[in-house]
């Protein structure tokens, strides 16, 4: 399993997939629960992308792979808090199966049964922009979605242990395909302080009641992850090579102006006291700490685009004759918005290549069978051994500081736990107010972490949209 490249192939007779691309479009748009799909990826390409492979047609090019330990601690890893190094794919399988450090030479001060690695947030339009007959690889017409595939898509890969901690991610849904090894997988922009496989019940104690949802996805299986639930992420295999997209909503663009509030926030106010401890409350993936103007730049540009959404919306929803005809979102990808973008990309959508969201009628019933497989609760027991997810609306459970994304995602692994439960993951403020107790004043990270929380930064966006509104 843990070497396979792809799923068995159909039997003859069952080379046809299960859903049209309508269908699973329909589903992905309406489904509100993790699933896995099956039997619809058998004739991609990109399965045969296993680490080897990738490995010879990067001939020598050297990733970022973040590095952890396999200890179970009470705080998560976060991404902040890893070491990185710069490696070829030939260096990390050679240090996987324990060959000599003089054939592994970037990873030689770790020890391969001590410590993870992991190449994440690897955007395939970038480390194969030289080779871009490859995008063609990954079809995620196949699901509705025409003209998406690895140009849009990310790449990631682990080694056994390598993991993500538990979060949920601000923008659209997410699609992930499992091509080698078994993994959970993901991407997000909100971590949570709880360490769902080792917990600190003692300063999280309404994670006792966390309903897990527990998933190994196999490879040739694509799992869907919907809007705002918490997950997190294991390799359990040797090696896993997984590849994901995220499929963006209308709920979108209010995302995108709370973002740009956050940046504006931590950058502004981090870089006043000293500018060097920005990159705390950035992550390793995200763009540089920008100038307090283009930060400026980036909120104005979100407002606009929302707002330009929002006339669209109100002119269809009065037109009966365009209730059932898809829509053109903003270009303006989920992903990390670049530091070269002007305010106007976001009004004319020229940001990146577009996308098509529709607004899908309900099913009387979802099509659950042995090709849609519902990823459904599990005991306690099960999630204290897992990886993990909950669906929420960011309700005082995490901060976007300990190595908070502010525009990124993806799902797969030995367990990966989900749940709807949006009491269960505890507060950030409880945890922080323990360990501070003996401290009276109140740090810039104090201030920040009741700045940036996900209730406060909604009510600011709120209130600068109706402002403009006026």
């Amino acid at each position: 399993m843990a070497e396979a490249a792809a799923q068995d192939p159909p039997l003859p007779g069952e080379d046809v997939k299960p859903f049209t691309p309508e269908k699973a479009k329909e589903i992905v748009m309406c489904l509100q629960q993790p699933a896995v799909f099956c039997n619809m990826v058998f004739d991609w390409p990109v399965l045969y992308w296993n680490a080897k492979y990738l490995s010879e047609v990067l001939d020598g090019k050297t990733i970022r792979f973040r590095i952890g330990m396999k200890k179970r601690d009470a705080a998560p890893q976060f991404e902040t808090k890893c070491s990185y190094v710069e490696a070829t794919l030939e260096e990390f399988l050679a240090w996987t199966s324990g060959q000599p450090t003089c054939v592994s030479r970037p990873f030689s001060c770790y020890d391969s049964s001590k410590y993870w690695a992991y190449a994440d947030y690897k955007y395939i339009a970038r480390i194969f922009e030289d080779k871009t007959e490859i995008f063609k690889d990954i079809m995620w017409s196949d699901f509705g979605f025409p003209g998406r595939n690895g140009k849009e898509s990310t790449l990631w890969i682990g080694s056994a242990g390598a993991n993500t901690p538990c979060h949920l991610d601000s923008y659209g849904c997410n699609l992930v395909l499992q091509i080698q090894g078994r993994i959970p997988y993901e991407e997000s922009s909100i971590f949570s302080k709880v360490n769902v496989v080792n917990p600190d019940l003692k300063h999280y104690p309404r994670f006792t009641k966390a309903q897990a949802h527990v998933v190994t996805l196999n490879p040739g299986q694509v799992l869907f992850v919907p809007r705002h639930w918490w997950h997190y992420v294991e390799s359990v295999d040797p090696i896993t090579v997984s590849i994901n997209s995220w499929i963006e909503l209308d709920a979108d663009h209010k995302a995108r102006v709370e973002e740009a509030i956050t940046r504006t926030l931590v950058c502004a106010i981090k870089s006043a006291e000293n500018p060097s401890p920005v990159d705390a409350w950035l992550n390793p993936t995200e763009v540089e700490a920008t100038s307090h103007e283009i930060n400026l730049q980036y909120l104005n540009g979100a407002m606009s685009a929302y707002l330009e959404y929002q006339k669209v919306t109100v002119s269809e929803d009065r037109d009966p004759s365009t209730h059932d005809t898809e829509k053109e979102a903003s270009s303006c990808k989920r992903r990390k918005i670049q530091v070269n973008t002007k305010p106007e990309d976001y009004k004319s959508g020229t940001h990146e290549a577009g996308f098509t969201v529709v607004k899908a009628k309900k099913f009387e019933k979802i099509p659950f069978g042995v090709h849609l497989i519902p990823v459904l609760p599990q005991s306690q027991e099960a999630s204290s051994v897992g990886a993990g997810a909950v669906e929420s609306d960011s309700r005082d459970l995490l901060s976007k500081n300990e190595g908070g994304h502010f525009g990124k995602s993806r799902c797969t692994g030995k367990q990966s736990v989900m749940s709807n439960d949006c009491e269960t993951l505890a507060d950030q403020t409880d945890s922080d107010s323990t360990a501070n107790s003996s401290q009276m004043a109140i740090s810039t990270n104090d201030l920040l972490d009741c700045l940036v929380n996900p209730q406060v930064v909604s009510l600011v966006a709120g209130l600068l949209l109706e402002r403009e509104r006026v």
